[in-house]
């Protein structure tokens, strides 16, 4: 009787720890919920707000929801498809942050590795300590502490942007100097700047590797993954699957004619084309933790870090602009938000909302994504607009994102 009774306890313990450790079943979109997601975003693009949108939800295993609507190219009057070709810009940057926490991986760099190790001309970069708008005039001195490899995937190198920098882009306008040749704006580690930083972990990578970046990328982390549609070169076939890019001209969109070949631009912080669904598959290896079905590209652990608050006390603050047309402040968030390395991490929720702990960034043609990795889900909304953050663009990801939380169901 003993022994049974030992039998069946141990029996329950092991049913118990199963059901504990088991992962909880793969959300889905209701009918219901998926049928308001698209009357929203179809009234959207009826009402003019945005000339067209893909969007796209994916659980860890598969895409629960996928539609396109409006315009690809108004001129030659295509309607936007579920496999249009986005230039996904600074959503380039979580690629490119993923490949170098896969060197460091393999020993190949530590994060706190001084950046001047792989490329000794950022030991010369001084910093700016006194700035005048009015007067055009500037100071700099050198910098006290090395820029390191986490630095730049925390973006608290210090290396802005001058189009959300206005005193940067005054140094630049008087000095004609390089984007990576300009003053930091801050010593490393002092606070959070966007910047090229990502830009800096690309050249590295070509440093480390010895390989072109868009070679290296595309061997280890587009193909592996399936990710077919995604390059920095869109190939002659797919040219007409390329969007064109809208600007707001006050409450006009006015189209940007396309060229027969779209830019090409080899960075590490920006320059990918992509479709919703291949980012998604990049989404699903993030749910999956590195692994995309039979192929795992990092460790769990390595993704954990990736999403967890590497900047300490520091937030991630707003960010102003120095050029309206192209950016108006950002991001969402701010104030409040943590980062990791490589994604804005979510500190506050409501019910509506992605959870406390989403990792999300986004690109400058107000492309946007986001990973809950509570809920199980991945998320992204495609336009091609400018300028960054325009007000009907934040408006409608708002109105995505309120409508898929309300939409999940659990299979």
């Amino acid at each position: 009787m003993r022994r049974l009774t030992l039998v069946l306890t141990i029996a329950l313990a092991v049913l118990a720890f199963r059901a504990q450790t088991a992962p909880a079943p793969a959300p889905t979109v209701s009918s219901r919920g998926s049928a308001e997601i698209t009357a929203y975003l179809e009234a959207a693009v009826a009402r003019g707000d945005i000339p067209g949108v893909v969007a796209l939800v994916t659980n860890r295993d598969r895409v629960i929801y996928h539609e396109a609507f409006g315009q690809r190219n108004e001129d030659k009057k295509l309607v936007m498809s579920k496999d249009t070709v986005f230039n996904i810009a600074s959503m380039t940057k979580p690629v490119t942050s993923l490949a170098v926490m896969m060197l460091v991986e393999e020993g190949k760099l530590r994060l706190d590795d001084p950046a001047s190790k792989y490329l000794p001309e950022l030991a010369k970069l001084p910093v700016l300590t006194k700035v005048n708008l009015e007067a055009e005039t500037y100071e700099t001195r050198p910098a006290t502490r090395p820029i390191t490899i986490r630095h730049l995937l925390t973006h608290t190198s210090g290396i802005g942007y001058t189009f959300s920098d206005p005193g940067l882009a005054m140094v630049q306008r008087k000095t004609k100097a390089a984007d990576l040749e300009l003053p930091l704006v801050h010593e490393p580690g002092e606070r959070w700047t966007y910047g090229a930083s990502t830009r800096v972990l690309g050249d590295i990578i070509v440093k480390i590797t010895g390989r072109p970046l868009d070679e290296y990328l595309t061997a280890r982390v587009l193909k592996p993954l399936g990710m077919t549609d995604t390059a920095y070169a869109v190939p002659a076939d797919k040219v007409d699957r390329v969007v064109t890019i809208h600007t707001r001209m006050g409450p006009r969109w006015i189209e940007q004619r396309r060229v027969d070949s779209p830019p090409v631009t080899v960075r590490g912080d920006g320059g990918l084309y992509s479709t919703a669904a291949d980012y998604a598959m990049f989404m699903r290896l993030l749910l999956n933790e590195g692994a995309a079905g039979s192929t795992r590209l990092t460790m769990p652990a390595t993704i954990r870090d990736m999403r967890r608050n590497q900047i300490g006390g520091l937030v991630v603050p707003p960010q102003p602009t120095a050029n309206p047309g192209l950016s108006k402040p950002f991001p969402l968030g701010a104030g409040k938000d943590k980062w990791g390395l490589g994604f804005q991490l979510t500190t506050t929720a409501s019910a509506d909302s992605r959870s406390v702990g989403s990792y999300a960034w986004a690109g400058i043609y107000n492309t946007e994504f986001w990973v809950d990795p509570q809920k199980q889900i991945g998320a992204t909304l495609l336009m091609q607009v400018l300028p960054f953050y325009d007000d009907k663009a934040i408006e409608i990801l708002r109105g995505f994102e309120q409508r898929v939380y309300r939409a999940l169901d659990s299979e």
